[in-house]
């Protein structure tokens, strides 16, 4: 195996400055000759006899920025990548089928992942040496990234045996590791039980959430205690949610001044973030603060549900529809969150001297959320509430109003700051999910702007990203739509519809809803019962490096994983339209995935929720009438906690399905709510609190 020697890296005219990703087109410049992901890297590598070097991130990735800005720009790197290797970079949310596989492969030589992954590939697309990040010399812990290069090359060319024996032994480890998920017992009851107990136990006492630092959000946990709480009434696993939500809202891990959630907090008591801001974390945590809203009544939680979505909005929102996918953690090389903290001078310059008092005691500055690089710079979270925190000091008209003017001149002064930039790439699996909880969130909040721009989204992938056979796209690309044949996309979007329709009562979208998940049930499910996440059939993209290999989105990461919300979406669409093929088709998937997520603990919650949710019986509302006895009931019903319900203002059109037919009719301007439990209803009610009660119950007066 030998390279072709050169006097130093190639100049060349950059194969990714015209690449669609923002990442890729950002390392353009490096002075190495990158390929994307594609058939020519590996052709390349064939006929050179060369190794591949695979390097996967993403633009809000903090390691990949500081991974590009030094080992990447290191001339000696570039020099002996150029030399002895064919050089791929991939963008992660681009290319989610690539990432799940390189991860896998990484992850069982090595034990790690996340990103930057580091992996160095034969020619055929298999992995036999990798990592995450490397600096360019020695340091961080980690070999530096020169040294590493050449002992490949010299692997390479020297030792091809120990090569070869590398790579049978990633495939061999993710074999044993197949083979070794532990046998379930019991079913999916018994699996659901499991995980609400390992749930359970993996919460923190001290500062709330599951496990300790680094500390992630793990929305469908939470959804998993609130539904725990419904049919069992297990108030524990409701104050167990409730705390989290609240400790997560007063944290530093949301942005008090902005709205939205970062991804992570890298201590336990959720202080200090990771400060990228993600599609994915905000629109599932947009669901949580939703669902503790009506669970709780907590207008803490309706502040955070209407901040992220203000934050979605202006920072994500695209003109045409839909939302972006991330916004980076750094806005500019070397820069570690200087746009979200804030040293006392630089808030004294912005506030008054009572509101300075004010800020400084409620945001805890000087306390526990210092920058560790940089103690003199905090990040805000929420340490006394303003009422607390005014004490001798007077504000005219009140402590939180004071507090919101707080906010708002940070936001005035951040807003001038040098801000992260955002990578404006439209992803189906993330627009569906936004969809979807900005539907729920107008039910609850009675916003209809808010609906307006689900409607707006789901308008412009239904008509520029869906092909009726083929599913909907992953990227919705100014040349058009691309990446067709993804399990997760077809999953995400059919839920957000479904959210939709059951908000706006539009036949066309359990039409599409249906239709998405037809195409799920009918060409993704294997014979295991389980769905694999790419289909060679419908998928567009060029089928190498390993891509033909069946994978199955089964665990959390720590959000819903595609198998579990497929489960979820049957479900809903079943209840939503009463036809129980959906919900047979659920029913079938929960076997195969309980038994294979058995052991999985905190990350089968989302398996478990379905679970819970296949025992429930669905609630469908249906209130009558006009005026304000009607607009309060329809609020009543709203606002009252059921994990599987409907309500619509008056009878719905097909395809919606009521099972109201034998309940007497009434004068359309004398309100009522009619209320049904799967196929039983209750008598029809006037009063929002007999409302109220008999939603709570979970079944209809009398019935078994």
């Amino acid at each position: 195996m030998s390279s072709p020697p050169t006097d130093g890296p190639r100049v060349v005219a950059s194969r990714l400055a015209l690449a669609r990703s923002t990442y890729l087109r950002a390392a353009s410049k490096q002075a190495i000759d990158w390929y994307p992901w594609g058939t020519d890297p590996f052709t390349v590598a064939r006929s050179t006899a060369r190794p591949l070097l695979l390097d996967i991130g993403a633009s809000w990735c903090h390691w990949c920025h500081v991974m590009d800005e030094t080992t990447y720009a290191d001339p000696e790197v570039a020099r002996l990548l150029d030399q002895h290797f064919v050089a791929v970079k991939v963008d992660r949310d681009e290319h989610p089928e690539v990432d799940r596989r390189y991860q896998r492969q990484v992850g069982a030589l090595t034990g790690e992942g996340g990103w930057p992954l580091t992996a160095f590939l034969t020619p055929d697309g298999e992995v036999f040496l990798g990592g995450t990040f490397f600096p360019p010399a020695d340091g961080h812990g980690r070999p530096g990234f020169r040294r590493v290069l050449q002992e490949v090359a010299r692997l390479w060319r020297e030792e091809p045996e120990r090569i070869a024996e590398n790579a049978r032994g990633v495939q061999e480890a993710l074999r044993r590791m197949r083979e070794a998920r532990p046998a379930a017992s019991g079913g999916p009851t018994r699996f659901a039980a499991e995980v609400i107990a390992e749930v359970r136990g993996s919460f923190d006492p001290v500062h709330s959430g599951f496990g300790t630092a680094p500390k992630f959000p793990h929305p469908t946990a939470i959804s998993l205690l609130l539904q725990d709480d419904f049919p069992n009434g297990s108030s524990r696993s409701a104050e167990l949610a409730r705390a989290t939500l609240l400790a997560m809202a007063d944290g530093g891990v949301y942005d008090q001044v902005g709205g939205g959630f970062h991804r992570y907090s890298v201590d336990a008591g959720w202080h200090v973030p990771h400060f990228e801001k993600m599609a994915a974390d905000n629109a599932a945590l947009l669901g949580s603060y939703v669902e503790g809203y009506v669970r709780f009544g907590d207008a803490r939680f309706e502040e955070v549900a209407r901040g992220t979505i203000a934050w979605a909005r202006e920072v994500l929102g695209n003109p045409a529809g839909g939302w972006a996918a991330s916004q980076d953690a750094d806005n500019a090389p070397g820069d570690d969150g200087d746009y979200y903290t804030w040293t006392r001078a630089e808030l004294k310059e912005v506030l008054e001297p009572d509101e300075l008092r004010l800020a400084t005691r409620c945001f805890g500055i000087g306390t526990d959320a210092q920058m560790p690089h940089a103690p003199d710079r905090n990040v805000l979270f929420r340490m006394l509430p303003a009422t607390e925190a005014a004490g001798g000091l007077s504000f005219p008209h009140g402590p939180e109003a004071a507090l919101r003017s707080v906010r708002t001149k940070l936001k005035e002064a951040r807003d001038r700051r040098p801000r992260p930039p955002i990578d404006p790439a439209l992803y189906a699996d993330l627009n569906g999910r936004f969809v979807g909880s900005f539907a729920r969130a107008t039910a609850a909040l009675d916003d209809p702007s808010v609906l307006a721009e689900a409607r707006r989204a789901a308008d412009r992938w239904l008509r520029d990203a869906y092909v009726p056979d083929r599913g909907i796209a992953h990227r919705l690309d100014p040349t058009g739509p691309a990446g067709f044949g993804l399990l997760e996309d077809q999953v995400s979007f059919a839920a957000g519809l479904v959210e939709l329709a059951a908000v706006t009562t539009e036949p066309s979208y359990v039409e599409a809803a249906s239709a998405l998940l037809g195409l799920v049930d009918r060409e993704f499910r294997t014979e295991s019962g389980l769905f694999r996440d790419v289909v060679p059939k419908l998928y567009d993209g060029p089928a190498v490096g390993g891509i033909a290999d069946p994978s199955y989105p089964l665990e959390d990461s720590p959000h819903l994983s595609a198998n579990s919300g497929a489960a979820l979406a049957f479900l809903r669409l079943g209840a939503l339209t009463h036809e129980d093929r959906w919900t047979d088709t659920a029913r079938a998937l929960l076997g195969p995935l309980s038994s294979r997520l058995a052991g999985a603990g905190l990350f089968g919650s989302g398996a478990a929720l379905a679970v819970g949710m296949a025992s429930t019986t669905p609630a469908t509302v249906v209130v009558e009438g006009a005026g304000p006895g009607a607009d309060a009931l329809r609020r009543a019903a709203r606002l009252t906690w059921h994990p599987n319900a409907f309500v619509f203002d008056g009878a719905p059109p097909p395809p919606f399905s009521t099972p109201l037919g034998g309940l007497p009719s009434r004068a359309v301007d004398e309100a009522r709510a009619l209320v049904c439990f799967g196929t039983v209803c209750a008598p029809p009610v006037t009063d929002p609190d007999a409302l109220r009660s008999v939603l709570r119950a979970g079944r209809a007066p009398g019935a078994g």
